[in-house]
């Protein structure tokens, strides 16, 4: 599923093709023809009358699929079907969520895998130096044959087995834009359902964040309010208590290490 906003021109360059599954879209009022073009492009489109947000939006579609995984994938993404299988084999045996690694428009790893989400952790994700360095190991990309742990997915691809993302709630829905993903990740591991970042599942996230350029904006104004949120909700993340190993102890023993394959049966 898709949360649209204005998302016309992507949907056109990013959903073309065949789709061997299927794919709802709900459309945040958008001011352009996004519904149109998805329906168009053969999706069931879900039109909201007014922007409720990224998370309820997701919601939306929780509510309305009925397969029996769910995919939450952003307009500028661009899914390959043959990986889907590869997807659920994943969640059947393993559960929890899952998210191919995503590539960049040029072909290069994009680390939509995360670690623990520390405030000085995000801004050295900012290239903020001496803390770009210090937490080296916040971005995460999985090579082929990998799957890893992490804390977190970004939020452009995430997938679960749809009974799993309601026993879990869906998304956070007092979160309109940004840190959502955080959070799903997080409370993931504390239900305890795993997070991990499948290698083998490459697709191509055009991605431009709204928030990369220091000109202040409605979409910075966005990000803070989901900052306090966030941060709010896991202090230990800012200010360090109650230590985040102690809180999160199952996702810090695991993050970053390889998700094991599974045995294969015995013979009998």
């Amino acid at each position: 599923m898709t949360v649209t906003y204005n998302s016309a021109d992507t949907l056109r360059r990013c959903w073309r093709g065949e789709k061997p599954y299927e794919w709802i879209v709900v459309d945040n009022a958008s001011s352009d023809d996004s519904a149109a073009v998805a329906r168009e492009l053969g999706a069931r489109v879900i039109p909201l009358p007014e922007n409720v947000g990224f998370s309820r939006a997701n919601n939306v579609a929780l509510h309305e699929a009925g397969g029996r995984y769910l995919l939450f994938a952003n307009p500028d993404l661009e899914v390959r079907p043959d990986g889907l299988d590869v997807l659920a084999r994943h969640l059947d045996t393993h559960g929890g969520l899952v998210a191919p690694q995503l590539l960049t428009t040029g072909g290069t790893p994009q680390p939509n895998g995360r670690g623990f989400p520390y405030a000085t952790a995000k801004l050295g994700n900012r290239k903020l130096w001496p803390l770009s360095r210090l937490h080296a190991s916040y971005r995460m990309v999985a090579e082929p044959g990998e799957v890893r742990y992490v804390a977190w997915l970004m939020g452009a691809a995430v997938a679960g087995r749809t009974a799993d993302l309601v026993e879990l709630g869906g998304w956070n829905e007092r979160f309109f834009l940004y840190y959502e993903d955080h959070e799903l990740g997080l409370r993931a591991w504390q239900r305890g359902f795993p997070v991990a970042l499948l290698g083998d599942v490459r697709w191509t996230h055009h991605w431009a964040r709204a928030t990369n350029s220091v000109r202040w904006s409605p979409a910075h104004t966005l990000e803070l309010r989901s900052a306090r949120v966030f941060f709010g909700m896991f202090p230990e993340f800012l200010v360090g208590l109650p230590p985040a190993a102690r809180r999160h102890h199952r996702a810090a023993g695991l993050i970053g290490s390889r998700v094991p394959a599974p045995r294969p049966p015995v013979a009998g």
